[in-house]
């Protein structure tokens, strides 16, 4: 069996094929634990990533509605089944989606000050929207 720091990929393909086999012995179960915490860990950033997007598209449309065009409005769109997806395949990540946005709008709010040209101070700190609101559209 390769080692995991040596060959990363040659490990993931021999522990796959051990675990295939039955030859629970060869694995190396710490390295293959943390693979699987950073599994989790990957669709965590998967969801606030496009949280994140959405939400800068959200925050360019209200504050610079005269620029508004149908791209940012598909990207509202799509980052919106994104999201969906994502809660989908892992549906205990919609109790932390308070969390979630949280940490996206922060990201966001740099982001869309950048984009636009505006002052961060333009954007409220705090993310004026709700989940259901982000999710589903702002009334």
């Amino acid at each position: 069996m390769r080692a995991y720091k040596q060959d990363y990929a040659g490990w993931v393909e021999d522990t796959a094929q051990a675990l295939e086999q039955g030859r629970f012995g060869e694995i190396d179960l710490v390295a293959l634990a943390d693979e699987v915490r950073d599994l989790g860990i990957s669709e965590r950033e998967r969801l606030e990533s496009a949280l994140r997007v959405l939400l800068v598209h959200l925050l360019k449309a209200k504050y610079q509605p005269e620029k508004r065009t149908r791209s940012w409005d598909a990207s509202i769109r799509v980052q919106r089944k994104h999201v969906a997806k994502y809660l989908k395949q892992s549906p205990s990540l919609r109790c932390e989606l308070d969390e979630f946005l949280e940490d996206a709008y922060d990201d966001a709010r740099i982001e869309a000050a950048t984009q636009t040209g505006f002052d961060i101070d333009t954007f409220p700190e705090t993310c004026e929207w709700s989940v259901a609101e982000v999710l589903e559209g702002i009334s």
